[in-house]
């Protein structure tokens, strides 16, 4: 997972536009969330990955896939940054008829490393 894009707002509008692959997209969020993969040992590292994820998810999940850890992802977005997809990028959503699970799931990934972002302060959040 060296080989991950940066993380800004360039990556963000990647994401939403499908112009970065799930598998990716995944691995983004598992590295900001702490996982860690060990080649050595073959397995997981969590010890970085905070509690709340780490017991329900010993092994980083697949969030493009399925939708109980987005629900959670989004949940664990501050309320104050739920909107950072429109306030921050000017993102108006996807049209009705041409999205699905997959893009609803991308947009909460890239709503989510938005609120990292502005969290931890990493990365450029202008557009």
């Amino acid at each position: 997972m060296s080989d991950l894009p940066p993380l800004n707002t360039d990556t963000v509008w990647a994401i939403i536009q499908e112009e970065i692959d799930d598998l990716t997209v995944n691995q983004i969020i598992w590295h900001y969330l702490g996982y860690r993969y060990d080649e050595t040992t073959s397995k997981w590292d969590t010890s970085k990955v905070a509690p709340e994820w780490r017991d329900e998810y010993p092994e980083p999940p697949d969030f493009i896939a399925n939708r109980p850890p987005t629900v959670k992802l989004t949940r664990s977005i501050p309320q104050e940054n739920k909107q950072l997809l429109k306030e921050q990028l000017g993102f108006k959503g996807y049209k009705v008829g041409e999205f699905g699970p997959r893009q609803t799931r991308r947009a909460t990934a890239a709503n989510w490393l938005l609120s990292y972002m502005k969290q931890t302060a990493i990365g450029e959040i202008s557009s």
